[in-house]
């Protein structure tokens, strides 16, 4: 095994819960979240670009309730 040098998402603040991301030799992508470090997602740049287009567009963005 691997280690993977883990980056932290540039959209987590500081005092919050923060999205890391690290990119494997045979171009798997792994993510993971400041809070559960050892569950990991594994997915591939073409699964994961679809994802983070829809994010930055505001797709998944979730109502606010007042």
């Amino acid at each position: 095994m691997f280690p993977l040098a883990w980056q932290k998402s540039s959209y987590s603040e500081e005092a919050s819960s923060c999205v890391y991301v690290a990119a494997a030799p045979r171009g798997a992508i792994h993510l993971r979240e400041s809070d559960a470090p050892n569950a990991v997602l594994t997915t591939t740049p073409d699964r994961l670009r679809p994802l983070i287009s829809a994010l930055k567009a505001g797709s998944l963005d979730r109502a606010l309730v007042h």
